[in-house]
């Protein structure tokens, strides 16, 4: 094996970093080893098996079956920084195969398995991957369909559902396949997966990690070895977590806020359940019991969307006591985080909410979360509070794939909604003379992959990264991020309309919409596009006997549009007169990856909604121009 390390062209500067937390480990494999070595018997990951059953692995058998994974990775000839794609759902042989391909020397370049053709073909070829693990048969027939445009790629490895080669020469085998030629690789060479792994320095690329972007094709993002382990550091000297906890792991690994999970899990040595089905996310609480899990805002406000339906369809009594139970807990949730004392009364009322409500509320989601924590996309503010108040605080955080996901976040002691708490240790925050929001940490990537220009104008002269984000630090220390420098609107009278305000408050209010994306760059004012919730809005056309064919219909239908309008003008009223919609259409169908307005963490692809329906959106404004020279043009006088 050859053990020198090429510079790659796409290697770029190093930016100066903070050293504020020193480093205990000199690389991820480092970092692994002294978990498997430290624990061997402790348990790593549950996951069920195809029977649907539980099971449970250890740390001892989860390094076996890594070490057996490298060796079949270094037998296939894999060189130092080589990429290896991971195409795939969450699950443990995606940790497994990630865990190898980083401790024989390799870089992991992730995939949403979502993703279209186009862009799955454009990453394997952009990064020049050798190998690529899949797994499902669907996802492996999709890479021989698109084999000609992937010169590179020697092998393809299935985790689930292929008992032998898929393709005549081989080049589509079942993992444990790779795990057998592993095996007798190690057993010819024992010294080689030690040298493999030993040889990595903390410098060496670890992840390349495609942006989904708003527009074009993704760019990779660069990230060392000591990003993630300076990630898994930071989050053990936070102190909130400790082996006893058990976590679950659902989130797309693809996405950099579970992939720092994945690492955190490690360091801490905590019992993670792994299963990415989203649609059994609350049936895997209740029987796992975990005690923290991470979620997108989505994800919560879908929850709390649930959770309000439920209590609304019993009896005019039940309603009526959860309706005061709630009220109950944000009074006390909303006097904490104005640091007042609450009173022995509301402290009453507060506690009777919680025996006659909530307890049997956070039953359903097991009974022994200590916290949720949210990142991905910005928290609404009535969702924290509400969950605060049954008893299920959110800590909401924040992070850029270019900065390695966690880069600030609040604690359990001291959370303050609205924020997304202090930085992490070691991480630097500060607010540049226009509001940008600008990072540096030993976790900000290395650069962009084959893109020096990009990856130069994401640094400012300290070293500090471009997040885009505009903020403001708090005097608690708290992060507080107020928009985005690309998403601000700039109306035609001046005035700066941050979309997130109206379009957060509608998603909230309304359970029937499922996205809201606000207009109105050097217009007279702001509109808006309105997607419906499918599962929402059908029940309450049922409810009040609306007929329809499908959602398109629904869309077109007035009474939904009156719905949708009531929900509209209240939150109206809560903004200013230069931040209110005045017009807004329904489309058809909702946002989704598969028609290419989703980014695959749930961001709406605003400039290509914009691009897609411009010509239903210069209508609402055509028709207003309408209304309003009929309105302001005099009739004719009738000859007498």
């Amino acid at each position: 094996m050859d053990t020198s390390r090429p510079e790659p062209p796409e290697r770029a500067a190093e930016p100066r970093r903070s050293t504020g937390l020193a480093s205990s480990f000199a690389s991820v494999p480092d970092l692994w080893h002294h978990r498997v070595g430290s624990t061997p018997d402790a348990e790593a990951m549950r996951y069920r098996d195809a029977d649907g059953r539980w099971r449970t692995m250890t740390w001892g058998e989860a390094g076996d079956r890594v070490r057996a994974i490298a060796n079949g990775l270094l037998a296939l000839g894999l060189e130092r920084e080589q990429r290896c794609v991971v195409l795939s759902g969450t699950c443990i042989e995606w940790i497994l195969a990630d865990f190898a391909i980083l401790c024989a020397g390799g870089a992991t370049t992730t995939v949403y398995p979502e993703a279209p053709d186009t862009e799955v073909a454009y990453i394997i070829a952009d990064c020049e991957a050798v190998v690529a693990f899949v797994d499902t048969r669907v996802q492996a027939e999709r890479l021989l369909r698109m084999r000609d445009q992937l010169p590179s790629l020697r092998e393809v490895f299935v985790f689930r559902g292929a008992r032998r080669a898929l393709s005549e020469d081989g080049w589509v085998s079942p993992l444990r396949e790779l795990e057998r030629r592993g095996r007798d690789f190690g057993a010819a060479n024992p010294e080689a997966y030690t040298l493999a792994h030993r040889a990595v320095e903390r410098d060496d690329l670890a992840t390349l990690m495609y942006t989904s972007g708003t527009t074009g094709m993704p760019k990779g993002v660069m990230l060392s070895h000591d990003a993630w382990v300076y990630e898994a550091e930071a989050i053990d000297a936070l102190g909130i977590m400790t082996p006893a906890d058990v976590q679950m792991l659902w989130l797309p690994l693809a996405h950099v806020f579970a992939k720092v999970l994945e690492l955190s899990f490690v360091r801490l040595g905590i019992p993670t359940v792994v299963d990415g089905t989203a649609d059994e996310l609350v049936d895997n609480l209740r029987e796992t019991r975990p005690t923290w899990f991470a979620g997108v805002p989505r994800t919560f406000e879908k929850a709390q969307g649930w959770i309000v339906a439920a209590a609304e369809s019993r009896g005019r009594v039940q309603r009526r006591v959860f309706r005061w139970a709630v009220d109950a807990g944000l009074r006390k949730t909303r006097a904490q985080q104005r640091h007042e004392r609450v009173g022995v009364r509301l402290g009453i009322q507060a506690s009777l909410a919680d025996r006659l409500v909530f307890r049997d509320i956070r039953e359903r989601f097991g009974g022994r979360l200590r916290f949720m924590i949210s990142g991905g996309a910005p928290l609404p503010l009535e969702t924290a509070e509400f969950f605060d108040a049954i008893g299920m605080t959110i800590l909401e955080g924040y992070g850029l794939t270019e900065s390695a996901a966690a880069s600030c976040v609040n604690r359990p002691d001291d959370p303050h909604f609205g924020t997304v708490g202090p930085p992490m240790p070691g991480c630097e925050v500060r607010i540049a003379p226009d509001g940008e929001i600008r990072l540096r940490s030993r976790g900000v990537m290395r650069g962009y992959w084959r893109r020096e220009g990009e990856t130069a104008e994401a640094f400012d002269e300290q070293g500090f990264l471009r997040t885009g984000d505009i903020g403001r630090l708090l005097p608690s220390g708290h992060l507080q991020i107020t928009g985005r420098i690309k998403e601000i609107i700039v109306t035609a009278g001046g005035k700066n309309v941050a979309p997130a305000q109206f379009e957060d408050r509608l998603r909230i209010r309304c359970p029937y919409v499922s996205h809201a994306v606000v207009h109105g760059d050097a217009r007279p004012f702001c509109t808006a596009l309105v997607t419906l919730d499918e599962e929402a809005v059908t029940r309450w056309a049922r409810e009040h006997d609306v007929p329809y064919a499908d959602l398109a219909d629904l869309a077109s239908r007035t009474e939904i549009r009156d719905l949708v309008q009531g929900y509209i003008d209240a939150v109206n009223r809560e903004l200013p007169s230069f931040e209110q919609v005045r017009r807004f259409a329904i489309l058809p169908d909702d946002f989704t990856m598969d028609n290419g307005l989703l980014t695959p963490s749930a961001k709406v692809k605003r400039q290509l909604v914009e691009e897609r329906y411009r010509a239903l959106i210069d209508g609402m404004y055509d028709a207003w121009r309408t209304l309003r020279t009929q309105e302001t043009v005099p009739p004719r006088r009738r000859r007498g």
